[in-house]
């Protein structure tokens, strides 16, 4: 099988103690997240884009036994042979795969046996690092690398997951109840930042790990551009809702227009109105909606029509990691334990990395140059290149250490349960 990555190797590759540290320290970050579930949360589908936590941790272990310890480690065995299936997610050179609105009819295997699998998964790789001959130890840690980031996808889904499924209950009950506070700032003044544009360098380069689809590095020609300092407010937000935002269809684009009315939208995701106060759903449970946070949970349709009503618009990827790329990556991630967009103070650009995702006007597309790996992981992200627009910089549930400024993330324009927001962009 050829590997998904196209960056050059690394001078000297890492040893495998250093590789079997990660390895463990991301396995049991998964682990750690899912310590607050109790058994019946393990197996919950409420909606056919989420899966059920315990699927997750099986899918990611499933990529580790299918794509390192079959390949590479002499004498393996797997754990059950049903799980080829049951687990795969979408890779059609491996085989069949169990539908995926069909994740939550899997009562078993239980969550026990699914942690049993995890042990074995993990016990056999600890024997590959230990055993692996200059042969094939470049294709291991290029592989390893790839799983361990992703399973941090996985974890983020994890949370974003649990937050659907939660939100459906009537006792709305929450993941961690020692999460903090809402905060009762005000936001920081919007503020422009010009771009002289011009003919500039994007996508990834260099020898540290990166996906196949943030390359290859290449020029672009950019028009002179402002950037926002910081990503649209819950408070601004709400007051496009006021002015009939979601009644206006000059406002929307056409497939916008459609999603409002047949997914019935009136507010972003997770927002209720409760005697009047507006409430949002979050992973501490429901609370007052923070008005100085970054707005979350808007499909890319929704982001537009604000634009257009602020008489802006969404910048386009390119725009936003020419910006991007001369900040300290740091941010509200996972790390930080918020679980939630917070609101925030500073000059510059701020909040470019962490607490939402920022929706931009790039179809999910092929740079130039780029060729879709052969074999399975070649799956990994090629295929997905139609109907779909990017998105950048990582939310309050993304690992701190997964993100890059040149990392591509995409969804469907309608779709809204991961963190997204969006900063707005003008011409000059």
């Amino acid at each position: 099988m050829n590997d998904i990555l196209r960056a050059p190797a690394a001078p000297q590759l890492p040893a495998p103690d250093v590789i079997a540290r990660d390895y463990a320290r991301v396995r049991g970050a998964s682990e750690t997240l899912c310590r607050p579930l109790i058994t019946e949360d393990f197996g919950l589908q409420t909606a056919e884009f989420a899966s059920p936590p315990k699927w997750h941790l099986a899918h990611v272990s499933w990529f580790f036994e299918t794509f390192l310890l079959e390949p590479f480690l002499p004498g393996y065995t797997v754990f059950h042979p049903a799980f080829k299936s049951l687990f795969n997610s979408y890779y059609e050179q491996v085989g069949h795969y169990h539908p995926r609105p069909d994740r939550g009819f899997l009562s078993r295997p239980s969550v026990e046996e699914v942690y049993a699998y995890r042990a074995h998964v993990d016990e056999g790789m600890r024997a590959l690092f230990a055993r692996s001959g200059e042969d094939c130890w470049p294709a291991v840690v290029q592989r390893t690398r790839i799983g361990l980031n992703h399973e941090q996808q996985h974890q983020e889904l994890l949370l974003t997951d649990i937050k659907q499924h939660f939100s459906v209950n009537p006792l709305r009950p929450a993941y961690r109840t020692d999460l903090a506070p809402v905060s009762t700032g005000q936001a920081i003044p919007l503020q422009w930042f010009p771009h002289e544009g011009g003919l500039v360098r994007a996508g990834h380069e260099g020898n540290s790990f990166a996906y196949d689809n943030e390359g290859p590095r290449h020029q672009v020609f950019l028009n002179a551009f402002a950037l926002a300092n910081r990503p649209v407010t819950n408070g601004e937000y709400l007051e496009f809702m006021e002015a009939g935002g979601y009644k206006e269809p000059a406002l929307w684009l056409s497939d916008g227009w459609s999603a409002v009315h047949r997914l019935g939208w009136t507010s972003p995701r997770y927002w209720e109105r409760h005697e009047g106060t507006w409430m949002e759903f979050t992973l501490g449970g429901l609370r007052p909606l923070d008005l100085a946070a970054p707005v979350s949970h808007v499909s890319h349709f929704e982001a537009d029509a604000f634009a257009t009503w602020a008489e802006a618009r969404l910048p386009t990827e390119f725009e936003w990691e020419v910006a991007a790329s001369a900040l300290v990556l740091e941010g509200n991630f996972v790390d930080s334990d918020r679980l939630q967009p917070q609101a925030t103070s500073g000059e510059g650009l701020v909040q470019m990395f962490g607490d939402v995702w920022e929706h931009t006007a790039s179809a999910y597309l092929a740079y130039p140059g780029y060729r879709q790996a052969a074999g399975a992981l070649g799956e990994y992200n090629g295929k997905f290149m139609s109907g779909q627009m990017v998105l950048r910089g990582g939310s309050c549930v993304s690992p701190a250490d997964h993100i890059r400024a040149t990392y591509r993330n995409f969804f469907y324009p309608h779709e809204r349960w991961q963190f997204q927001g969006f900063r707005l962009a003008r011409d000059l």
